[in-house]
């Protein structure tokens, strides 16, 4: 069973590691392909505004030339006709919305750009003088980490009137921060991916500790088979010893005898109906069918009747119990019986879990406020780990105590306690330390008057 638990948890760990690596190569080859997209819709914005203003470098504007005193009137001066640039042309303003809307008509209208529009050196053919440039782009075009710039080529179209007289420019545009507004644009793509990732590890998380708590349920259950059989073996064994017994001839005949074995197979039948009433009422606690009969009792006096009735028990071991009621007011709603019971279990564990050859000692103190009722249990016995700590209150979860085989029951003492604590409407802490023994501090409403 350990072996298919082990094998099951590894291929489950290996297919979750699996679909993570393929989701995040996914995510990385979708923000690869998303990047290349916004790349080539930048190129396609500025080929676009590119080409709508090399149009306008095909016209020709007239330019009237001033008068010098010339001998001719001035309706007869001469007209030079001159190509003009793009950059007197239109103003920056003007030139900034033609770029803007190239990029809405790509689909990148939420794209953060600036620009430059300079003249093209016809001797060298590189770029010359700047006509116009935004703000920021002297400050952003060397940042080619996080920003891609694209240029274009203004110059007069073929077979226009202005061919081979204009000059050339070039514009150039810089997308700003191209990476991040890919990634952007892939916002819900990923939440949908990390969520479904979520799912898939929240899954694989419960079905782990489904099977944590199946293996767990499993050995509690072997834990309460094998104590259940051990509890009811002896007194059927000493029942059937008994009845051998009785069947002899000479206890026939002594009355004592019979009398004597008669009590024996009484006090043990009694043992295994205590024993089948522990489980009912565990039954019942986890169906939550137990009524509580609540009535105004003073926890001071079910204290001393407990300790009262574990004065055997403690004079065999020479232990004793120590009182310090100092409760100004120990009136509770409570159901008697249960209560008493509760009590009762605690000071039975505080004598049970006790050290060998070391007089088992309990301390029950009391302390009230406006508002609350504190009763704590103290014993010097073996204590506890933190593992066991953390336990204690579970249903059938019994302690580990070694080679002791001499604490019997079924586990659901502490169980019990924990739901009956609760049920008053009250708190239970437990506190202990291996090997120096174990603090239980229960806190309840006080009556109110």
């Amino acid at each position: 069973m350990k072996r298919i638990f082990t094998i099951i948890v590894i291929l489950v760990t290996i297919s979750l590691v699996g679909i993570i690596t393929l989701q995040l190569s996914w995510l990385n080859n979708m923000i690869l392909l998303r990047q290349e997209q916004i790349k080539e819709k930048v190129n396609q914005a500025v080929a676009l505004v590119g080409a709508e203003l090399s149009q306008h470098k095909g016209n020709l504007t007239t330019h009237r030339m001033p008068n010098t005193g010339s001998i001719f009137p001035d309706e007869y001066n001469l007209d030079f006709l001159r190509p003009q640039t793009i950059g007197k042309k239109f103003t920056l303003e003007e030139l900034y919305e033609k770029i803007a809307n190239a990029f809405k008509m790509v689909g990148l209208e939420k794209m953060h750009f600036e620009f430059e529009l300079a003249l093209m050196n016809p001797n060298t053919n590189l770029m010359g003088t700047t006509e116009r440039q935004s703000n920021n782009y002297e400050r952003e075009y060397p940042d080619t980490i996080n920003n891609y710039s694209r240029g274009a080529l203004l110059m007069a179209p073929s077979g226009s009137a202005t061919e081979g007289m204009a000059i050339n420019e070039t514009l150039t545009v810089v997308a700003l921060n191209w990476r991040s507004f890919a990634l952007q644009s892939l916002r819900w793509r990923f939440a949908i991916a990390i969520l479904f990732t979520i799912i898939i590890i929240s899954a694989f998380y419960l079905t782990f500790r489904t099977m944590l708590r199946q293996k767990k349920l499993a050995k509690i259950k072997n834990d309460f088979i094998n104590n259940m059989t051990h509890e009811f073996k002896t007194p059927i064994s000493t029942i059937s010893l008994a009845v051998d017994a009785m069947r002899n001839e000479k206890v026939m005949e002594d009355r004592e005898k019979m009398s004597y074995f008669s009590s024996i197979i009484k006090e043990e039948n009694q043992r295994m109906n205590r024993q089948v009433e522990t489980i009912l009422k565990a039954s019942q606690l986890e169906k939550q069918q137990t009524e509580l009969n609540l009535k105004p009792v003073h926890v001071h006096d079910i204290v001393k009747d407990v300790v009262d009735n574990f004065t055997l028990q403690l004079e065999e071991k020479k232990g004793r119990a120590e009182l310090a009621l100092n409760a100004t007011d120990d009136r509770i709603e409570a159901d008697e019986v249960h209560f008493s019971n509760l009590v009762n279990n605690l000071v039975d564990n505080a004598v049970k879990y006790s050290k060998e050859n070391v007089p088992p000692l309990i301390k029950l103190s009391t302390e009230s406020n406006a508002k609350n009722f504190y009763l704590r249990i103290e014993d010097n016995g073996i204590g506890m780990t933190r593992e066991t700590l953390k336990r204690i209150f579970e249903r059938f979860y019994r302690a580990h105590t070694g080679n002791i085989h001499n604490v019997k029951g079924f586990g659901l003492g502490l169980s019990y306690v924990e739901t009956m604590v609760e049920a008053h409407g009250g708190k239970i802490r437990a506190d202990s330390t291996l090997g120096k023994g174990s603090v239980f501090t229960i806190e309840l409403p006080l009556r109110k008057s």
